[in-house]
Formats: structure tokens, C-alpha cells, sequence
């Protein structure tokens, strides 16, 4: 006898929660393990119930989805991760999926099979609305990957640091910093320090305490 597919959900909206259980223990090969509100207790209970499948909000309150993903896949590389969000933005769409999710669902999608789309992902398969497909891979195509010392450029403007600052902790020249700045905002669209700061934080390119 096949064992069935075991699930953790993750959403801070308990009703949201209820519904996805109903859902989803209607098919008698899926079982709900656990059930956590944010994404620490998420990471938790992945440790401790070890699900097949994780079915996350990308907005949790603290940590976002896509950085509990990150976590939880580092030490549980064989998890499918779902997210499942009301957000269909392509560059968040290309973020998680860059980020290790096996899929990503829209709450809002009235044709949304859902354990359908968990068994799928179990199986290894990718699990994408084709709307969204379409959306991730034109956004790839208009933006590029940020090296290694991008992103540490922009981990440290994020908390708050100057040009002379982060020259001054990562030992280069504050032009050069600057360079890596406007690279930086070429790469992903914006124009200005503040939205760069909240695209960062949306899309989870930097870690926040």
C-alpha cells in the first residue's frame, strides 16, 4: 500500500488553514501533519514532523515565506514547497522559484485543485499556474541575478548603511560601492534608495532581524 502524502500548512489565518485541511484531507491518500502560523514555527515542525510536502503563505508575519523556504531547504533539501499566495507579481514569482519552491498557486484561482497540486509536487514535479509561467519567465529575461557582492551591497543598504559605511565594512572604495548600488538598482528596476529597499524586503533578497 502506497503511504499517504503528508502535509505541513503554513498560513497565519487559522480559517485559511482550516479551509486547505478540508480541502485537502478529502482525498484519502493526502494526511495533514501539522499546522504552524509563522515561519518559525514552520521551520520547527518541518524538523520535527519531517511533511513531504509544505504548503506556505509567501506573507507570514516576521520572516516571509520565501526566507523560511530558504531555511527549511537547507536542512530538508528532499521537501516540496508550495507557496501559495494572493501575490502573482512576476519578480516574486521568479524569486521563489529561484529560491527552491516547487510550485507556486494563487489563492484567488477558482480552478485551484489542490490535492491535485500537492501530489504533483510530491512527485517532483513543478506545480505553476501557466499565467504565471508566462510572468516569471518574461521577468527573467528583463532582470538579471545579482552576484555574490551585490547582494551583500544590498543586504547592507537595507540596514540603513551609507556608501562610506559599507565601503568601510567590506574594505572598498566608496565609488565602487556606489557602482554596485546602481548596478544594482539597473538590475531590478527601481529608482530610488527607498524602493529599493521595500523591493529587497518583498521579495526576500535580504535577511531583516
Amino acid at each position: 500500500m502506497t503511504p499517504p502524502t503528508t502535509v505541513l500548512l503554513v498560513d497565519d489565518h487559522i480559517l485559511v488553514r482550516r479551509g486547505f485541511r478540508r480541502l485537502l484531507e478529502d482525498d484519502p491518500g493526502i494526511v495533514v501533519v501539522g499546522e504552524a502560523s509563522n515561519a518559525e514555527e514552520a521551520v520547527t515542525l518541518n524538523a520535527e514532523l519531517a511533511p513531504k510536502v509544505i504548503l506556505m503563505d509567501y506573507a507570514l508575519p516576521g520572516m516571509n515565506g520565501i526566507a523560511a523556504m530558504r531555511e527549511i531547504l537547507a536542512g530538508s533539501p528532499s521537501v516540496a514547497v508550495l507557496i501559495l499566495s494572493m501575490h502573482s507579481e512576476a519578480a516574486l514569482v521568479q524569486r521563489a522559484l529561484e529560491a527552491g519552491a516547487r510550485g507556486y498557486l494563487l489563492k484567488s484561482a477558482t480552478d485551484l485543485d489542490l490535492p491535485d497540486a500537492v501530489r504533483r509536487a510530491a512527485a517532483g514535479r513543478r506545480v505553476l499556474d501557466p499565467k504565471l509561467a508566462q510572468a516569471a519567465t518574461a521577468h527573467a529575461e528583463r532582470t538579471r541575478e545579482l552576484s555574490a557582492r551585490e547582494t551583500e551591497v544590498l543586504q547592507l543598504i537595507c540596514e540603513g548603511l551609507s556608501n562610506r559605511d559599507i565601503a568601510n565594512r567590506l574594505s572598498l572604495s566608496a565609488n565602487t560601492v556606489a557602482v554596485h548600488r546602481a548596478n544594482i538598482m539597473t538590475a531590478l528596476g527601481v529608482h530610488k534608495t527607498a524602493e529599493l529597499v521595500v523591493y529587497a524586503i518583498q521579495h526576500g533578497l535580504v535577511n531583516l532581524k
